[in-house]
């Protein structure tokens, strides 16, 4: 059985345009080309994408990205988006571990997001990794009007968080191997 290759890596420039492509077919475009080009020059932006080699010798291809903001002791997770072809595999959860780890290597304390009422595997995924609902924001998404949910996890810099990853690093291992993908970290 041949494993497929996936490489996590900050975005670089050279991938910007595939980024916002894939920004437009998950997040309905959430940011534009000059939105991502101020986060790669943030110092205050953790910015990750996701990527594969479909066929040897093609392009690689990106299919997922991920973000968050560093404020003060916070990360404030703003973009997370898997490409639909490669949803349900345990991808988003590999983001948003990676997302967490960088978070604690930063320092920070604790993680917040908005998440769409009704994207129950959003908020599944979320609440899998320990965020509670801390609030609600009327309105928030202007495409559809629809509520956010404010999701909060305040113990990133506790002891026990570190069992929390470790726990996840096996079981996102695990669910690549079954998804016959191997994590190669550039």
């Amino acid at each position: 059985m041949t494993l497929n290759n996936l490489y996590l890596k900050p975005l670089t420039a050279e991938f910007l345009p595939d980024v916002v492509e894939l920004d437009q077919l998950c997040l309905g475009c959430l940011w534009t080309l000059d939105g991502y080009k101020r986060e790669l020059d943030s110092p205050n932006s953790t910015l990750l994408i996701l990527s594969i080699l479909p066929q040897q010798n093609s392009p690689e291809k990106i299919i997922g990205v991920g973000c968050f903001w560093a404020i003060l002791e916070e990360a404030h997770l703003t973009i997370l988006g898997i490409h639909p072809d490669f949803q349900g595999q345990g991808l988003g959860k590999l983001l948003l571990f990676y997302l967490l780890k960088d978070a604690i290597k930063r320092q920070l304390e604790r993680a917040t997001l908005e998440v769409k009422e009704s994207n129950h595997v959003a908020l599944s995924l979320y609440q899998k990794f320990g965020f509670k609902i801390a609030g609600k924001r009327k309105k928030y998404y202007q495409d559809t009007g629809e509520d956010a949910l404010i999701l909060w996890l305040g113990k990133l810099a506790k002891p026990e968080f570190e069992n929390d990853l470790i726990f996840w690093d096996q079981v996102i291992s695990d669910r690549l191997k079954n998804a016959n993908f191997q994590l190669i970290n550039n």
